[in-house]
């Protein structure tokens, strides 16, 4: 006679420092640093921890399937993350915070902006504003690498996106944005969403900075509707665009404004940061920089760099996608549950903040060889690396996946040819390299380098 099966083990939470109380783990993250905590806890714990901090119980998941199921499989199953939560206080319901039917609605209308053929048009205005900002550059100077890719991404995405000259306003912006990712962290605090309303100087210079960048905004949507019509650009494309799976109606001035902050925003500083981190590897690396030198005298000779090259650039293209390998500007990203979720036998609460790393799985050697090397070759075909797709999402996945995607590619491979074809750029040795992860991967002290011309 065949005997009962045993009872099934309950599922319970995932291992961690259950030890901390959540007072403690918060001052270890503020004292180390998320990455450095995540990256500990992996290393003991394995591909799925869990920890808390006042108020909030937070997974993560290390194992690119989980991942996969999480942004994916199970997409449906969960909302966006804390950290998201809190930068709807600037971004205001665009596509990055935006949920459920508004977010699918609001990503329909802006889709036709991103179409390839629209983004092929954007191409020549990228590699135009790269040449245009390293002849203003001095042989021999040395200067915040970081500073310069900030003021020549967001010219080109005030030009590509919305027809508007930013640059004189670059300082501005450019103090406005540090001021917001301070807050940001304040905001992360448990009642952080509290504490950004209290008179503190960061909450006031946040109310200052947010009030920059809406002025910004706004002045170029009024300038738009003042003078309507298709000029090629984002803009344009939002303005035009309507809803024809629901009310048929377009963007009010409140809905553009909040699309326009995400991906103005997003859109430049992202790509600031790995054109940033990218040339501080190859002045690491003078054998790459010599085959990404060799590439472009070979395909550009002694001409600008245009759309039609990148084709002819897999060098720029491989240094790009190892750059965001090794420094995503996009380090982590959170999802919160909506219902009890079951992952690697263990059953997380709803509620849960579930987060994953892409700065660890991009890093993790049972997916790459050599982790820690700058080796852009492994982007050839047939390399094999990624062992595993989802191992390597610098730029999400699922329905939210990032919807700039082909633009931060095009953008990163031209700027990169255009500069390289005239510059070549050595680290100050003086200068400190440490990571700053705010809202994004930034260079914590800049990136002090000394210019050298090619030609």
């Amino acid at each position: 006679m065949a005997t009962a099966a045993p009872p099934a083990r309950p599922l319970g939470l995932p291992p961690g420092p259950g030890r901390l109380l959540p007072g403690q783990m918060l001052l270890r993250l503020r004292r180390e640093g998320l990455l450095t905590v995540m990256g500990a806890l992996a290393a003991e714990y394995g591909d799925i921890v869990c920890f808390q901090v006042p108020g909030e119980r937070f997974v993560l998941l290390n194992h690119p399937d989980q991942v996969r199921d999480m942004l994916v499989t199970h997409q449906k199953l969960f909302k966006k993350g804390r950290g998201l939560e809190r930068t709807e206080m600037l971004l205001g319901r665009g596509l990055l915070t935006s949920e459920g039917e508004l977010h699918l609605r609001q990503r329909r209308l802006a889709q036709p902006a991103f179409h390839r053929q629209r983004i092929a048009g954007y191409g020549d205005v990228m590699a135009a504003y790269a040449r245009r900002h390293a002849d203003a550059w001095q042989h021999g100077e040395t200067r915040d690498m970081s500073g310069d890719m900030m003021r020549l991404t967001l010219a080109i995405a005030g030009k590509t996106l919305f027809d508007a000259d930013v640059e004189q306003d670059a300082a501005e912006i450019g103090r406005s944005l540090t001021d917001v990712f301070e807050a940001w962290g304040l905001a992360l605090l448990p009642l952080g969403h509290l504490l950004i309303r209290l008179p503190i100087p960061a909450a006031r210079r946040f109310k200052r900075a947010k009030a920059v960048l809406d002025a910004t905004i706004y002045r170029m949507i009024a300038d738009r509707r003042a003078a309507p019509g298709d000029r090629g650009d984002l803009l344009s494309m939002l303005m035009a665009a309507t809803d024809t799976e629901g009310d048929g109606t377009g963007m009010s001035d409140e809905q553009l404004r909040d699309e326009c902050m995400t991906i103005f925003l997003a859109g430049h500083e992202t790509t600031a940061n790995a054109l940033t981190w990218a040339w501080y590897l190859l002045s690491q690396h003078p054998e790459v920089e010599a085959r990404l030198h060799a590439e472009v005298d070979r395909v550009l000779v002694d001409r600008p760099a245009t759309a039609a090259d990148l084709a002819q650039l897999p060098c720029a293209r491989m240094v790009f996608a190892e750059t965001l390998r090794l420094y995503p500007p996009a380090y982590a990203l959170g999802r919160r549950a909506l219902v009890p979720y079951d992952v690697g036998g263990y059953r997380l609460p709803a509620g849960t903040v579930v987060l994953s790393a892409q700065y660890l799985s991009h890093r993790d050697p049972r997916w790459w060889s050599e982790p820690e090397a700058f080796r852009p070759e492994r982007w050839a075909e047939g390399s094999g690396e990624p062992r595993n797709k989802f191992a390597y999402v610098p730029f999400g996945a699922g329905t939210r996946v990032c919807i700039g995607e082909q633009f931060a590619w095009m953008e990163g491979t031209l700027v990169l040819a255009e500069i390289a074809r005239r510059w070549r750029f050595r680290h100050d040795p003086t200068h400190v390299v440490a990571l700053q992860p705010q809202i994004t991967l930034r260079p914590k002290h800049g990136m002090r380098m000394t210019f050298e011309r090619r030609r």
